[in-house]
């Protein structure tokens, strides 16, 4: 019987087009054999918008198989979107940016299931997790798909036989819900904002005093990370009033970026079933708030042998790979500030003297400095900490630019500048004081318009653009306060 049905299941149109291995539709059908034994009711097929957003739809466990057999069918203004949700492209248009016919009128796109993506939801025994691939409905991969560009930008770096690991330092916030704010007056795109307190209080940063305060909401967040196979390392209390920090073992690009995805919507869900809001906004505006980052350890590794290519010989000089990687960080990192900061607020962080960097330079165990070197002889933890993003990045998209920018690098033999000591006191260039800063660096890149293609970066910027004029039209209460009594 098991047999037959993964036969029915491959000789379908996903089958047909060749999105699916044979060993995926085999994995599907154990997953089939397995939903009916747990008594799974609803699958939430999943995939990651343009900003790292979860959409999709929700199936009952008996359409689970249709959903493998034949994808299924979402609207692809999805990925026209800004972050308020608005569709920023002209889709009733013959063209609405990308070719004739081409997403327009609100038309289809596919969700292909990846059978190795599927969880159980811990929160929701009776509900599963599978993260989808995108495609058209003729089985062209759509390009604006993040996770398709990692899983690209992962090949390329696989054709020298290196791949990345990397390791994931995540901080965010937790607060009492004190008002959802769901008054019709309140709704809108975006919807007004909840009103929130602390869970505890700040500027204690790692005191077991504060640890204890977040405890019980830790073990909570720890427990349903781990039952979703998430290879969490440690939790810490942050330095800012009711700020959180995850950190995770080292594991491949897609594994982390799938990781990351996933922890963010169970943290947010975690949370507003407690009576919590939780937020990965970079600088919330709150008082006494402080800036939250997401550093990325990442090394490269010899996909035959498992050697780590950053961990230098006993002179302590960088290795060839390291040296490469971080030049090519460090020449592409105002162009790719889009992938690694997309939000407005991300760039309110980039402040010297705040554990944040503010210029782009390395240095060796400095955290004041964009990259940190942590790379000794005889260690094979040997890695570099890049640490320009913000926790709303995309996942994949910061991944991709991580691993483009550091494989330029190593392909055009650059050589990585000298370590800073100092690092806010250097004449080192600076990160992009604001998102239009950062959308324009991006438009002016030669090697992320060759790796990503002239559609992308159009697409992307084009998004952007929408969310930073959106933001210009708003009256700040900065402006009020400044000028409102002035003249």
């Amino acid at each position: 019987m098991s047999v037959q049905r993964r036969s029915d299941l491959a000789n379908g149109p996903v089958g047909g087009m060749g999105l699916l291995a044979d060993e995926d539709f085999a994995r599907a059908e154990e997953l089939l054999t397995r939903m009916a034994a747990e008594g799974i009711e609803t699958v939430r097929l999943a995939f990651a918008d343009q900003h790292g957003v979860i959409r999709g739809k929700t199936v009952v466990a008996e359409a689970f198989a249709s959903a493998v057999k034949s994808g299924m069918a979402v609207t692809s203004t999805l990925l026209l979107k800004d972050t308020s949700h608005r569709t920023v492209f002209p889709v009733w248009t013959r063209d609405a940016g990308f070719g004739a016919g081409m997403l327009t009128g609100a038309s289809d796109i596919l969700l292909v299931p990846d059978p190795a993506t599927f969880r159980v939801l811990p929160w929701s025994p009776h509900s599963a997790w599978i993260l989808c691939d995108l495609f058209l409905k003729d089985g062209t991969p759509i390009p604006f798909s993040s996770r398709t560009i990692l899983k690209d930008s992962v090949a390329k770096l696989a054709e020298r036989e290196m791949a990345l690991i990397c390791g994931l330092e995540v901080e965010f916030y937790v607060y009492a819900l004190e008002d959802e704010r769901l008054t019709h007056a309140e709704t809108g795109m975006p919807p007004a904002p909840p009103k929130t307190t602390l869970v505890s209080h700040g500027y204690q940063y790692l005191t077991e005093s504060r640890y204890d305060a977040l405890e019980d909401i830790m073990d909570e967040l720890r427990r349903n990370a781990v039952a979703l196979g998430m290879p969490v390392r440690s939790m810490e209390a942050e330095f800012g009033p009711s700020q959180c920090e995850f950190t995770f073992e080292p594991a491949t690009a897609l594994e982390h970026a799938d990781t990351m995805l996933l922890f963010r919507s169970m943290v947010k869900a975690i949370c507003a079933r407690r009576g919590l809001h939780a937020t990965f906004m970079c600088r919330p505006q709150v008082e006494n708030g402080m800036a939250s980052g997401w550093h990325l350890h990442q090394s490269v590794v010899h996909t035959r042998t498992g050697e780590n290519l950053f961990m230098p010989g006993a002179d302590g000089a960088l290795t060839p790979a390291a040296n490469g990687w971080i030049a090519g960080l460090l020449a592409h990192a105002q162009a790719s500030c889009l992938l690694t900061t997309p939000t407005v607020n991300g760039y309110k962080r980039y402040q010297a003297f705040q554990l944040a960097p503010d210029r782009v330079q390395w240095g060796r165990d400095n955290k004041g400095a964009m990259i940190r070197g942590l790379m000794a002889p005889g260690d094979r933890a040997s890695r570099i900490e890049n640490r320009v993003a913000e926790p709303a990045a995309n996942p994949y998209l910061y991944f991709a630019s991580q691993i483009l920018g550091g494989l330029d690098g190593i392909r055009a033999g650059r050589e990585a500048p000298a370590p800073v000591e100092n690092p806010y006191e250097t004449d080192a260039k600076l990160l992009p004081k604001s998102l239009i800063a950062a959308v324009e660096a991006f438009e002016a890149s030669d090697m992320l318009r060759a790796e990503l293609g002239e559609d992308f970066v159009r697409y992307l910027a084009h998004i952007k653009r929408a969310e930073w004029e959106r933001y210009l039209s708003v009256v700040s209460d900065w402006e009020q306060r400044e000028y409102f009594s002035t003249f």
